[in-house]
């Protein structure tokens, strides 16, 4: 077993978390986390931040960023450990990637007008406040708000997934891109909760083997949405394809997560942990 705890997917109030960095920080302290990486949607605002605030407790800190992208017509989630926050390529990427989000917005609110839910953009707004980074997470909070559904998990059943009145489709960055990103700010990239994807078995092998092909070096194995029968899947599938294994919750909110920071079960001994590649680029508490 890999018993470091390390938690290398989470999020803050710069994307769609409901903490700051610093208290996201302090949560995975408490927790027992020894390495730790925060890795909001599409931004890397937080960065400076997360990592003094790791270092003031005492906690490793490496890079982190979960950067949507389109593969075979589905929003797939590429996380990318250890880089330069300030890298040129990484930010203007990044920032052309959120450029579609605040229209997208505006047509999920449309969508759920016509149901009867007006004002959702604005109510969305008061969870982010930057229009640049709205997400369906904020919608689904102030629906939860309102008392039309009971939690954030059963409004995205009912009013957010496709075929239903607020989902808007909207095409991110290619993977190419992602990867591209990544590495050229000399980072690692990583697939992100692949069992969470609606992908046959063909498109599944189509993901990891482009993602391998591009350079890509990682998946999640160990994360909060997946199955103890998933991490052995996953485990085996990182073997498949020579990829390195990540360990994290992908925490949002103490209430609306699965899973806590920290509170993961260890990586399968068979895998080779992806921390294993990223020793110069751990800043050390």
């Amino acid at each position: 077993m890999h018993l470091l705890n390390a938690d290398l997917h989470s999020h803050s109030t710069v994307s769609d978390g409901t903490l700051s960095p610093e208290a996201v920080a302090a949560r995975a302290h408490g927790n027992g986390v020894s390495l730790w990486a925060l890795t909001d949607h599409d931004e890397v605002g937080g960065q400076h931040r997360a990592r003094d605030a790791a270092l003031a407790l005492g906690m490793d800190y490496v890079t982190g960023v979960e950067i949507s992208v389109t593969f075979a017509g589905q929003t797939v989630h590429i996380v990318g450990l250890g880089f330069d926050p300030d890298h040129p390529a990484l930010v203007q990427g990044l920032a052309d990637t959120r450029g579609g989000r605040e229209r997208r917005a505006r047509e999920m609110a449309d969508g759920l007008a016509r149901v009867g839910i007006p004002g959702a953009y604005e109510g969305a707004l008061k969870y982010v406040g930057n229009p640049d980074l709205i997400s369906r997470t904020h919608f689904a909070r102030y629906l939860v708000e309102q008392g039309i559904c009971q939690e954030t998990h059963e409004v995205f059943r009912r009013y957010l997934t496709e075929g239903k009145p607020g989902y808007v489709e909207h095409r991110w960055a290619r993977l190419a891109d992602a990867v591209s990103w990544i590495r050229q700010a000399g980072g690692e990239a990583v697939i992100a909760h692949p069992a969470r994807y609606d992908f046959s078995p063909n498109e599944e092998y189509a993901l990891f083997t482009d993602f391998k092909a591009l350079g890509g070096v990682g998946v999640e194995v160990v994360t909060g949405s997946h199955t103890v029968a998933e991490y052995q899947r996953y485990a085996d599938m990182a073997k498949e394809f020579g990829l390195l294994a990540s360990r994290g919750s992908d925490f949002h909110d103490p209430a609306e997560s699965h899973t806590d920071l920290g509170t993961l079960p260890d990586l399968p001994g068979a895998v080779t942990p992806i921390w294993d590649v990223l020793t110069d680029r751990i800043v050390k508490a």
